[in-house]
């Protein structure tokens, strides 16, 4: 795949709200097959488009490219067996390949704005929509009557308050912004719906009788405590240009909240791989076949798909999966070696 065919494809996930990152190889160590600049995108599946080398570091960028996609933050990813003192912001893996090379990588996710979804056709529904959209969110709207939201550019205009259609266009937020037309309606639409929070348009009094009323109509005291009333920080708004003002506020707090959260548990040590070991892979981390469609390469020690492994062999009666040429190739001169190295290490494992 070449450059302009990858532009190609950012500019498609871009224009349809997908996830994806970018891989740019920044130092390749020989022997790789990789190249300084070399490029590959990873999209929201984890499929990989592209060429940043060989099988045995694909498993590595696609993982560490998920993580920096939930995250939404960029990192430097390190694949080798080199002998180097840490480095703060780099994300340590050995390298499994037989080869022995290194390479370095810096991973640039693109995550699309989360949706918003606006509920009413009032005139501070009407300019919040507006200027969400010009912070940078994706914005969909519904209301009982929908025809003042025409020229408002919106991704989704929705008749009515359904939390299963609310669902279709998946919100992160929802702002409802209904004053006086259906608010029950609609704010139990939005609470019964996926959203991560829900912003009410509304004083401090009328916001406590409407949590009332929702707990009649059958909402979780847990489902309500993702109501946020009154929607954003006081600014003393009247007017509703400021009153919308003050709850896009809101929006984008919540939103850098959400984000900051994501981040967290994304680089959390539970969501990190391990740093390079003392000790190259190939022999120190072999093992025998895993249950299910998970199998050990001998020769470098990686997990590998069984559906997906480059390269099969059938020796001494069983069956051997390789992530790569060069395992391949390594196995078929020692074959012997590795088989016992993967047993000794099976044995260990289960004592």
């Amino acid at each position: 795949m070449n450059a302009d065919t990858l532009l190609d494809l950012e500019q498609r996930l871009i224009e349809q709200s997908q996830p994806f990152a970018v891989v740019t190889v920044i130092r390749a160590a020989p022997p790789t097959s990789a190249w300084v600049g070399a490029q590959a995108l990873v999209d929201g599946e984890g499929a990989l488009h592209g060429w940043i080398g060989g099988g045995c570091s694909r498993a590595i960028v696609i993982q560490a490219a998920g993580q920096a996609i939930r995250s939404g933050q960029p990192k430097r990813v390190r694949i080798s067996n080199e002998q180097m003192t840490p480095e703060t912001g780099v994300e340590s893996h050995a390298m499994p390949c037989a080869s022995n090379g290194a390479m370095e990588l810096f991973i640039q996710p693109t995550v699309p704005a989360p949706c918003v979804l606006v509920l009413g056709s009032t005139p501070t529904a009407l300019e919040a929509c507006v200027l969400a959209q010009r912070v940078g969110l994706r914005v969909c709207a519904a209301a009982s009557v929908t025809a003042p939201l025409a020229a408002a550019g919106l991704q989704r205009v929705m008749q009515g308050f359904d939390a299963q259609v609310f669902n279709t266009v998946a919100p992160q937020l929802i702002l409802v912004a209904t004053q006086g037309d259906s608010d029950e309606d609609a704010l139990e639409a939005a609470l019964r719906s996926t959203a991560a929070a829900v912003l009410l348009v509304a004083s401090r009094r009328k916001a406590e009788t409407l949590r009332d009323v929702m707990l009649a109509r059958g909402i979780a005291p847990a489902r309500l405590a993702a109501l946020h009333a009154p929607a954003g920080p006081s600014i003393h708004a009247h007017t509703p240009q400021e009153i919308a003002l003050g709850a896009v506020a809101g929006l984008v707090t919540l939103r850098r909240e959400l984000e900051l959260a994501s981040a967290e548990v994304a680089q959390s040590p539970l969501a990190c791989t391990e740093a390079v070991p003392d000790l190259p892979p190939c022999e120190s981390m072999a093992s025998v076949e895993l249950p299910a469609t998970r199998y050990r390469n001998p020769v470098c020690g990686m997990l590998i798909d069984i559906a997906s492994a480059k390269h099969v062999l059938d020796h001494g009666g069983q069956r051997v999966y390789f992530c790569c040429d060069g395992c391949k190739i390594e196995f078929e001169r020692q074959p012997e070696k590795y088989l016992t190295s993967a047993l000794v290490s099976a044995h260990k494992e289960k004592s």
